[in-house]
């Protein structure tokens, strides 16, 4: 009996054993179908890649230089006084802009009124010198001419025995004194006429140092700290008063590669380069000036010429001592092929771009670029005027990979979010199934 009921024990297992292997093999079926459907749903997904595209287009392209340079002043006049004296008035306000002639300070005049009072009654003096020397020369020279016609007579009286020989020789001695007199008086006159002239020079240049007591702006320009007060004491040719600084036009001075050196020399004579400057501030607007200066040597330790242009500004845009971004256009490319900067890839056989086929197939094709100007990149080599690039998708490309294309960056962007919906869409389903 025991072993009957083992027996039918072992028949049980059995027949489980073979039932669950059954169930295991038809359950494998269905899924083993269901995997098959997955791997042609990632087949699916391998299917043409959406991307954004462009159109290689031609246009005349700028090509620029660009630099950093500093604002400088077109003159800047630090005012000093030139003769010492208490400061009296200030006719100006810090930062105003002033025309040249326009008064600025004015100083005590009354020690230079004196000077040049003093200065004057010495010149009448001396005047007044000169023509009692004339008069004493005039009066020496008629008695001279009169001693010597009386030599003469008494010569002749001697010869014929009237006179003694002694009396002609005493008379012959008064004549030469007498005009020995009227040498010194000579001498005298033009002693004072030197000393009038120094005098009139005195009296000039107390004149000028009167003048100089009204300090008046040298230039047109603008103001800036001032240094004094009214009732200080203002040194000649020392104290410094203010500085005007010409803000119409104005310099920006930059520095560019020596290596454009050849390029800026040939248009610095005939046809000046524009540049275009815009400083560094919240409102910076760009402003358009001409190259004037090309210094007259290169620096050997950054190998730059260091340059100047010259801005008209009018709407005082730049300003003494600002910082500005410089762009000098050296020439202008016509009808250069161009393509959005995004669509050049590098690798490691240099650039490249993919360029859509008309069969919606992409070509990886190396090219060589040049200029970079804003969003565009200049090609020189390797594409012609309206072939399609890709701009945004390259990630997924390789030559060969079918693509649908956007003309439309935003449109392209949705494409792609739209295909990965209805990839994960897909999922879900297959989840639900």
């Amino acid at each position: 009996m025991p072993r009957v009921v083992s027996l039918n024990i072992l028949w049980l297992g059995l027949a489980v054993a073979s039932a669950a292997c059954t169930s295991n093999t038809s359950a494998a079926g269905p899924g083993g179908g269901g995997g098959g459907r997955g791997g042609r749903g990632r087949g699916g997904d391998s299917g043409p890649a959406p991307v954004v595209v462009a159109k290689a287009t031609e246009k005349d392209v700028p090509v620029d230089l660009a630099a950093i340079g500093n604002v400088e002043a077109y003159a800047s006049i630090s005012i000093r006084s030139q003769v010492t004296g208490q400061l009296q008035e200030i006719s100006f306000r810090e930062g105003d802009s002033v025309k040249k002639g326009d008064r600025l300070f004015a100083l005590d005049r009354r020690p230079f009124e004196a000077a040049l009072a003093q200065a004057d009654a010495n010149l009448s003096r001396d005047k007044a010198l000169l023509a009692q020397s004339e008069a004493q020369l005039a009066r020496d020279a008629s008695n001279a001419e009169y001693q010597q016609l009386t030599a003469e007579r008494q010569a002749q009286l001697v010869q014929r025995g009237i006179i003694s020989k002694d009396q002609a020789e005493q008379a012959r001695a008064q004549a030469d004194a007498t005009s020995s007199v009227v040498k010194a008086d000579r001498a005298a006159i033009e002693s004072a006429r030197a000393q009038l002239v120094a005098q009139q020079a005195a009296v000039d240049a107390a004149r000028v140092n009167l003048d100089y007591t009204e300090i008046r702006s040298p230039i047109d320009g603008r103001t800036g700290n001032l240094s004094v007060k009214v009732g200080s004491l203002v040194t000649a040719n020392n104290t410094e008063l203010i500085t005007v600084a010409r803000v119409e036009p104005v310099y920006v001075t930059f520095s560019v590669p020596a290596t454009h050196l050849p390029t800026i020399k040939r248009h610095i004579t005939s046809d000046p380069l524009q540049v275009i400057a815009v400083p560094q501030d919240a409102d910076a607007e760009p402003a358009t000036g001409k190259l004037t200066f090309v210094d007259n040597a290169v620096d050997m330790t950054t190998d730059t010429i260091k340059l100047k242009a010259t801005f008209d500004n009018h709407d005082r845009r730049l300003w003494p001592g600002q910082f500005a971004r410089v762009t000098l256009r050296l020439a202008t490319l016509s009808h250069a092929l161009v393509v959005p900067s995004q669509a050049v890839q590098t690798g490691q056989d240099g650039q490249y771009v993919f360029v859509v086929k008309p069969d919606s197939t992409v070509e990886q094709r190396t090219i060589t670029s040049g200029q970079r100007v804003a969003d565009d990149v200049v090609v020189q080599k390797g594409l012609t005027v309206g072939e399609t690039v890709v701009t945004e998708g390259q990630l997924r490309l390789e030559s060969g990979s079918r693509v649908t294309t956007d003309l439309s960056p935003r449109g392209g962007a949705g494409a792609r979010g739209g295909g990965r919906s209805g990839r994960t869409g897909g999922g879900g389903g297959r989840r639900g199934q």
